[in-house]
């Protein structure tokens, strides 16, 4: 078999190779309410995540994700790789999908699972997919 590696499989191994950051809504309440000064679920789930870490990843808490209807909610990103927001999550019950999902996210170069490999929630609590900033260049090979 003939090689023809243009370059872009090594390209998108590197990108694979990057870091990928999990942002983890602490201010979710999961649409209860809840005095100012209890704990909330965003932040049970980020603790959840936090502990046992995902390899190759940064989990980082962060204030807001906006989707307080739909929450708890978590964003995927990285260098080059499409953005991902996932909501309506169960810091009980959802940690090991997270983690299953973020794990699959982290080993493609664009962020791109195909659907029918991600968690179904995942497929069916997707809130927003963002493009990258910079998105990769085509492999004019496969246009």
């Amino acid at each position: 078999m003939p090689d023809t590696d243009d370059g872009m499989d090594g390209q998108r191994m590197a990108r694979a190779a990057e870091p990928v950051e999990l942002l983890v809504c602490t201010k979710c309440r999961q649409g209860m309410e809840a005095p100012e000064d209890a704990e909330r679920p965003g932040t049970i789930l980020c603790r959840a995540l936090a502990e046992q870490g995902i390899e190759g990843v940064t989990i980082t808490p962060v204030e807001c994700l906006s989707n307080c209807s739909r929450g708890c909610t978590v964003a995927l990103r990285g260098p080059g790789r499409w953005t991902y927001v996932y909501g309506n999550l169960d810091p009980a019950q959802h940690p090991d999908l997270i983690r299953e999902g973020v794990t699959k996210y982290a080993a493609t170069a664009d962020g791109v699972v195909p659907w029918r490999e991600r968690p179904e929630h995942f497929r069916k609590n997707c809130i927003a997919r963002v493009p990258p900033l910079a998105p990769p260049a085509p492999n004019l090979g496969e246009m």
